[in-house]
């Protein structure tokens, strides 16, 4: 016995000394729980240490051998702004645009591995630094509502459903942040937090006062949805203020409903320069040491900046914040950093695994093409001009985007080896057997009143003409320096189609010849003459690195379009109100009350559909009951093809309810003459109303339920969309 006890104790010390050798310091045992982990560290540090790991650049402590981090990269539609090449998918809205959630989630997935790969390899192959855009904290989905066209940054969106908007952005972090149950594979943020969509040239003084129920009905449900159910990692603050607060030091949005309501744990950064405005712009505050504790006490726990967060060691040091104040901030950023396995063996985790052969490998360029395939949709196909034949002679293949990389790539974008152009796309489908014209022939915005009569005769023995224009990023975006006819700033001040290039189709029209005009932009535009004159209009969004190869398919068969508007496309300027009122007041699908050129959730197909036999499990809903609806779905063309069936909710007799409001939607693929019944559950939740005070509440009364494959109007049907059917449901 006494041999054991001997070799017990000896065994004790044997491993202690291995533990203390091993982990000087209990931050770095993994076995260990993560907060204490985290509480550990930030007690080691001392108070300037804590001030500079809140700004977005930290330097390292060394003495601990924890590195610098760059708390900012971008991933809004594949990895961005690295100096590796990486897979590019369709620009955000575009998307949206896929209606495919499933499709969302595995692009989150493949852009998390191939941000993982870059991160692995840089911390394996430079150790002295971490870059900018090289880290795993990524600052995207932008999930500002889309309630404008003119906003330049509406690209970057969902669109201007919340709904819509909160299922992609949730798909979207859900496959970023991965399953692991310790580990995130990478760290999603959403922004920007709240009610800010232009204009840009204003966005640094703004002040925002909304009604509760626009508050309530159409800015805050897709954050809810991102904190209280995907549990993103990050929230950044936006710019503006609300109330007379900015956002990032707002009593409301930051403290009564981020963190009390929502229960938020994860980090808050600020966007780039946003504390700044406090004391330089809003003028909220006197001075930058005034600016930093507002917003620290606020819960802004970085600052994208290297200015106003430095003074926090003063501001500690005059008795404005206690040290204590700084902790949770620190603790809140080092917790996502042990989250995402920064301070354990790569062997640990199985995301620090992943080689920089994930980059561009073979599933992630085909999802890029499944989903710049899925974003086309089909606006007009007068005399089923579309699909083209594949024995067609000659094409004249025309226009600024023809050939142009840099539209399709969109903005906040990455740089993939291959980017297949529209003209490339063509070139490769059709190889030696059809003579292919190109020109650019225009630019996208001419005030000089350019003569075509040259160009024109000698696309006069074409058989089709393919005309591939719209709009750029290089002129609407961030805050951008571009005024030109029709852009200012970053946003638009019309949303008509540049005369130049309807001057130019026309031109095209006038040759008798068979037009198909295929349209890049990140925004509705307003095409009154073409969607009257042009026989064939595809819109392509920025469509990124195999925009060219869908294009290609859509236009000679090989796929069945099937994406849907996640915008409406108003008439013209007049359908719009001023576009620095934030009311949503006949703005969107959910409350205009005018006619549109093409209304949300629209898309044609070279096949058609039936919706039949909508069944309800019950007629009659009391509070926090949920009924199943069922409807029939029947591929009644000759073509292979997708729908996207739309379930709308309206309430009758409320004034103030939406005219409908998107509550589910699924992507089906039918054979020709096939049907499926598709399946909803409508919850309680999706039957509640946001009501004057921004109360979410059962309300009793009448509420008609439409499902068909577009949103419910008479517009709808007049483009060919499929006629829905309805159901009534009462409310008790």
């Amino acid at each position: 016995m006494k041999k054991i006890f001997f070799y017990l104790i000896t065994l004790f010390f044997s491993l202690s000394a291995t533990f203390a050798q091993k982990y000087q310091y209990p931050f770095q045992n993994p076995a260990l729980p993560l907060e204490q982990r985290v509480n550990d560290l930030v007690s080691r540090l001392t108070l300037e240490e804590k001030v500079a790991q809140m700004l977005d650049v930290t330097p390292a402590i060394k003495r601990f051998g924890i590195p610098a981090y760059d708390w900012w990269s971008e991933c809004l539609h594949g990895v961005a702004r690295t100096k590796f090449k990486v897979t590019s998918y369709p620009q955000a809205i575009g998307m949206a645009a896929t209606f495919d959630v499933n499709s969302m989630k595995t692009m989150g997935d493949y852009t998390a591995e191939e941000g993982r790969a870059i991160f692995n390899e840089t911390s394996r192959t430079d150790t002295s630094s971490r870059r900018r855009y090289i880290g795993l904290t990524y600052w995207t989905p932008n999930i500002n509502i889309f309630r404008d066209p003119r906003w330049g940054r509406g690209q970057e969106t969902y669109g201007e459903d919340p709904f819509l908007t909160a299922s992609i952005a949730k798909a979207f972090v859900s496959g970023l942040q991965g399953d692991d149950p310790k580990y995130l594979k990478a760290a999603g943020c959403a922004k920007h937090y709240a009610i800010h969509s232009g204009p840009e040239p204003l966005r640094h003084v703004f002040d925002v006062n909304v009604s509760a129920h626009d508050l309530w009905d159409t800015y805050l449900p897709a954050f809810k949805a991102l904190v209280v159910d995907a549990k993103v990692a990050g929230v950044m603050c936006a710019y503006n203020a609300y109330a007379g607060q900015p956002c990032c030091g707002n009593d409301q949005l930051m403290v009564n409903i981020l963190r009390n309501d929502w229960k938020f744990t994860g980090y808050v950064t600020s966007d780039c320069g946003a504390i700044d405005d406090f004391w330089e712009r809003h003028k909220t505050s006197p001075d930058a040491e005034s600016a930093a504790t507002d917003a620290v006490l606020h819960g802004t726990d970085v600052e994208c900046g290297n200015v106003t967060y430095k003074t926090l060691v003063k501001a500690v040091q005059d008795g404005r914040l206690t040290e204590k104040d700084l902790d949770v901030s620190v603790k809140r950023l080092f917790t996502i950093r042990f989250r995402l396995g920064m301070f354990d063996p790569p062997s640990m985790v199985k995301y620090a695994q992943i080689p920089i052969t994930a980059l561009e490998s073979a599933p992630h360029k085909a999802q890029a093409l499944k989903m710049a395939r899925q974003s086309v949709v089909l606006l007009r196909n007068e005399n089923n001009l579309l699909p083209l034949s594949k024995k067609i002679k000659k094409i004249a293949v025309l226009g600024p985007n023809a050939d142009n990389a840099n539209t399709q790539l969109g903005n906040y974008n990455g740089f993939p080896s291959v980017v297949t152009t529209v003209l490339m796309g063509l070139k490769e489908k059709l190889g030696n057997s059809t003579d292919i014209f190109y020109s650019r022939a225009t630019d996208f915005v001419d005030t000089t009143h350019p003569d075509f009569s040259k160009l024109i005769d000698s696309v006069k023995d074409a058989d089709v003409l393919i005309y591939v224009g719209g709009i750029s990023p290089r002129l609407e975006g961030e805050e951008m320096r571009v005024k030109v006819p029709g852009f200012s700033g970053g946003d638009r001040t019309t949303i008509m189609f540049p005369t130049v290039q309807t001057d130019f189709l026309k031109a095209l029209k006038a040759t008798g010849k068979p037009v198909v005009f295929v349209m890049m932009t990140g925004s509705a535009i307003a095409i009154p003459w073409e969607s009257e004159n042009i026989p064939a209009i595809i819109n392509d969004w920025y469509g990124g690195q195999a925009a060219g190869t869908a294009v290609a398919d859509v236009l000679f068969g090989d796929y069945n379009p099937g994406g849907r508007l996640p915008v409406t496309f108003y008439k013209s300027d007049n359908d719009l109100p001023s576009f620095e009122d934030y009311s949503m007041a006949n703005r969107t699908y959910r409350y205009f009350k005018g006619e549109v050129l093409y209304p949300f959730g629209f898309g044609m197909s070279y096949t058609s559909f039936k919706y039949s036999d909508l069944k309800l499990s019950k007629k009659i809903v009391s509070k926090n009951e949920t009924v199943n609806l069922e409807v029939t779905v029947t591929n009644t063309g000759k073509m292979k093809g997708d729908e996207v069936v739309q379930l709308y909710i309206s309430h009758e007799g409320i004034d103030y309810a939406p005219i409908a409001a998107l509550k589910a939607f699924k992507r089906i693929t039918l054979n020709a003459g096939a049907s499926m019944k598709v399946s909803f559950p409508i919850s309680a939740n999706l039957l509640k109303l946001v009501n004057e005070e921004g109360n979410s509440v059962f309300t009793p009364g009448t509420v008609k339920i439409v499902v068909g494959g577009s949103s419910p109007g008479k517009r709808s049907e007049e483009l060919g969309a499929a006629k829905p059917v309805e159901a009534i449901l009462t409310l008790k």
